[in-house]
């Protein structure tokens, strides 16, 4: 009979990254602090396991704090009204020895969208502790219009302010629960 193991992200051991172009000439990085996830398995086979995840908006961190609070505003993620970020799997599949595509719904906004992104099986390991833990990383790229995130600047030059793909790249530790 197939049984089914519980994961719980690690959040001191993983991180959530975007990258976004700047003036179309440069990249802006930033991170979310704060998130939350697990992952469901069966029989500790990563294929078709299910996965949730969700991340606090208000935690978002650019390194400067003017565009921090731009970004949490109503032009952009309007963190007061909509403060968390979530996504949930609908398939995982694995296409290569370590390689996954995972598709699923990311909710941003009050909009709900499919997408697929790449995760790379880093392997798993018992830790210092006794606990069982696997490594993940994932990427992909979104385009912030899908989901609402409509705001424009342009530069007297007729520059785009900030580019409309946004590069994910997701480090994440999962920690087997008994």
């Amino acid at each position: 009979m197939a049984t089914s193991t519980k994961w719980v992200l690690d959040p001191m051991h993983s991180e959530v990254q975007f990258k976004v172009k700047h003036l179309v000439i440069s990249t802006v990085s930033g991170f979310f602090k704060s998130f939350e996830g697990e992952l469901v398995t069966v029989d500790d086979n990563f294929e078709d396991a299910e996965i949730s995840f969700s991340l606090d908006v208000n935690s978002i961190d650019t390194t400067q704090p003017q565009r921090d609070e731009h970004l949490k505003s109503a032009e952009f993620f309007d963190a007061a009204t909509y403060p968390k970020i979530s996504f949930k799997s609908t398939s995982i599949k694995k296409t290569g020895d370590d390689d996954y595509k995972l598709v699923g719904d990311l909710t941003v906004k009050d909009v709900t969208k499919p997408v697929t992104l790449d995760a790379e099986f880093g392997g798993s390991t018992d830790d210092f502790y006794g606990n069982t833990k696997a490594g993940f990383e994932v990427t992909g790229k979104i385009n912030r219009k899908d989901f609402g995130l409509t705001w424009d600047g342009v530069t007297e030059a007729g520059s785009i302010v900030v580019g409309e793909d946004i590069k994910l790249n997701i480090n994440v530790q999962f920690a087997k629960q008994a």
